[in-house]
């Protein structure tokens, strides 16, 4: 399982990169969130996944290694909101700047060869 969990997560941040690099607007902004998905993927595999464990315990009463971390789970879903919330404002920036400009290349400009 940690092999699939590697190989997405680098499937994603790969992905993100090469869609990071691409000259459109809109191609910008699905591999910033590609690559989003990856960080919080790697966050939450931090956190040691377990099934069926409670995130909180006592340290007296058992052993807290055997239990999962509850803070990568709490980074995880704020950042999961908040990266709604920013691509949610780089789609609309997106779409002001194709209504002005009539183009949606990053600079703004079609380099044609």
């Amino acid at each position: 399982m940690e092999w699939v969990l590697a190989l997405a997560i680098g499937v994603l941040a790969g992905s993100g990169i090469w869609l990071l690099l691409r000259p459109r607007t809109f191609q910008f902004i699905m591999g910033l969130s590609l690559l989003t998905y990856a960080v919080n993927l790697f966050i939450f595999a931090m956190g040691r996944v377990k099934l069926d464990a409670p995130p909180v315990i006592d340290p007296h009463w058992a052993d807290p290694v055997r239990y999962a971390d509850p803070l990568p789970q709490a980074l995880v879903l704020t950042a999961i909101v908040i990266g709604f919330a920013t691509t949610a404002l780089f789609l609309v920036v997106l779409l002001a700047s194709r209504g002005m400009s009539d183009t949606d290349h990053v600079d703004g400009e079609e380099h044609r060869p």
